[in-house]
């Protein structure tokens, strides 16, 4: 692929690729498992080795199985709910309450409630970092980090961000690392002893949302508002490269066997990055889904993506959000 032209943002001068030069991977939209329920929906997560996909739906969540569709069960309660986080080694879920300002502890057997947590104001993004066996879950409202012990289901302290945290990953160093969308920055952290390591700008990209991460070599790869990808040198934050990618991209997979990172975007598309070393990347193709498929999820048993999605009905008047088109909920599968 050859490089189209070079951006210089902030006196660096960062490669974007042409589209057009894209090598197709094989992925394309393969199936959707439909689910009989009607709400609006926001995180998705899967376990790979229980086989289950857990999708956040207005005020409980939906289990699936991973490999026929099948509805499983219900986790109910959960008001506002956004994300959940899955601690396997406990059995236990949790989920980001927003409608409550909770967050929820279910059995992952039985997807029973154990126990409801108060925290921050606006609960969004939920993440297990196994290391430590803490929860860590932004909060919109007071713009910090709650942290709870998973095995206590107890919270033990606050990471004082200062922004509205999104997505976030663990190196192999053991720091948490999260994008903050409203700074377009990235804050380390120590999940211990909950001590802020760094604060890095995203030359180049605005806005961040989704994010994750290649161990191996320390890179973030950062989906951004202003459609681009950015990768950054995790221990020194520097932007090594941005790929353009499809408008309103929310969540971010990586596959380190094959060296691709997974885009959803909620204008209709996946976009795909070839990852030629870490240093280089490239735009290797575009795979068209649905409008508002803006969440993914990632099975590297499969290497199946799983996107939630939904119709929508224009709104009646300026300012007004638009409604749910019913019995269009479902699950769209993508796959090569």
């Amino acid at each position: 692929m050859r490089i189209g032209l070079l951006l210089l943002v902030g006196g660096m001068l960062l490669p974007v690729f042409h589209a057009n030069a894209q090598a197709k991977t094989g992925y394309k939209l393969e199936k959707r498992y439909a689910l009989p329920c009607d709400g609006r929906f926001d995180f998705i997560t899967l376990d790979p080795p229980a086989r289950r996909l857990y999708i956040s739906h207005g005020d409980h969540v939906d289990v699936m199985d991973a490999d026929s569709g099948k509805p499983l069960g219900k986790i109910e309660d959960t008001p506002g709910i956004r994300c959940i986080a899955i601690a396997r080694k406990l059995k236990r879920g949790f989920t980001s309450n927003s409608g409550e300002n909770k967050v929820s502890v279910f059995d992952t057997e039985t997807l029973a409630l154990i126990k409801k947590i108060d925290v921050s104001k606006d609960p969004y993004v939920i993440y297990l970092d196994s290391a430590s066996l803490r929860v860590f879950t932004t909060t919109r409202g007071s713009k910090d980090i709650t942290a709870i012990d998973a095995e206590k289901a107890e919270v033990v302290g606050t990471v004082k961000v200062g922004g509205s945290g999104e997505n976030m990953v663990t190196n192999s160093e053991g720091l948490v690392f999260v994008n903050v969308e409203d700074t377009s920055e990235v804050v380390s952290f120590d999940p211990r002893t909950l001590e802020i390591k760094n604060r890095f700008p995203i030359r180049g990209g605005k806005a961040p949302t989704g994010l994750a991460i290649d161990r191996k070599n320390n890179r973030l790869f950062i989906s951004c508002a202003n459609k681009v990808l950015a990768v950054m040198d995790a221990g020194t934050g520097k932007v090594l490269a941005t790929v353009p990618i499809g408008g309103d991209a929310h969540n971010v997979a990586y596959e380190s066997a094959t060296g691709l990172i997974f885009t959803s975007n909620g204008e209709g598309n996946v976009s795909i990055i070839r990852q030629k070393s870490a240093d280089a990347y490239e735009l290797a193709d575009t795979v068209a889904t649905q409008v508002n498929a803006k969440m993914i999820a990632f099975d590297p048993r499969t290497r199946k993506l799983f996107l939630p999605v939904h119709e929508t009905i224009p709104a009646a008047a300026a300012g007004q959000r638009p409604s749910i088109k019913p019995g269009t909920f479902a699950i769209l599968v993508v796959w090569k």
